[in-house]
């Protein structure tokens, strides 16, 4: 119960800070830090796809070896 309270509490002031007016107004902040970040974010998951299709290619050649073994 806590945490539901707490994720509740952390979105709230997620929605707060982001609102284009108010005391805090990050808005701009956020989506600076966004287009900064996403082609880093894209190329660290590109990298992480590559070698995913690399193992999987290697599990099924070797599936495919023991398969001929029995």
């Amino acid at each position: 119960m806590f945490t539901i309270i707490l994720g509740i509490l952390f979105i709230a002031f997620t929605v707060f800070a982001c609102l284009p007016v108010g005391p805090l107004a990050w808005g701009a902040d956020v989506i600076s830090f966004l287009k900064g970040c996403a082609p880093v974010l894209s190329a660290f998951i590109g990298f992480i796809c590559f070698f995913i299709g690399a193992a999987d290619i290697k599990d099924k050649k070797e599936a495919k070896k023991e398969e001929g073994s029995e």
